[in-house]
């Protein structure tokens, strides 16, 4: 049996199951969004998309633990 997912990616199934969207859509968003600080990209994935805090901090804090690209 594997390990379940520890950290942020804890929420990704309720997340995809609750929203619609694939946890590689709300990547991409919050990678493009202009915004800079943690928080803010938080108040506006919840002001745009409806997402509770929970589930936005946690894809804000996974987005911000990827590597950077390029």
């Amino acid at each position: 049996m594997a390990d379940a997912p520890k950290g942020p990616a804890s929420y990704f199934p309720s997340i995809e199951k609750k929203y619609g969207r694939p946890i590689a859509e709300w990547i991409e968003l919050i990678q493009a969004s202009p915004l800079e600080k943690h928080m803010e990209q938080v108040a506006w994935l919840k002001s745009e998309y409806g997402l509770g805090h929970g589930h936005a901090n946690a894809l804000v804090a996974h987005v911000r633990s990827l590597p950077a690209a390029g």
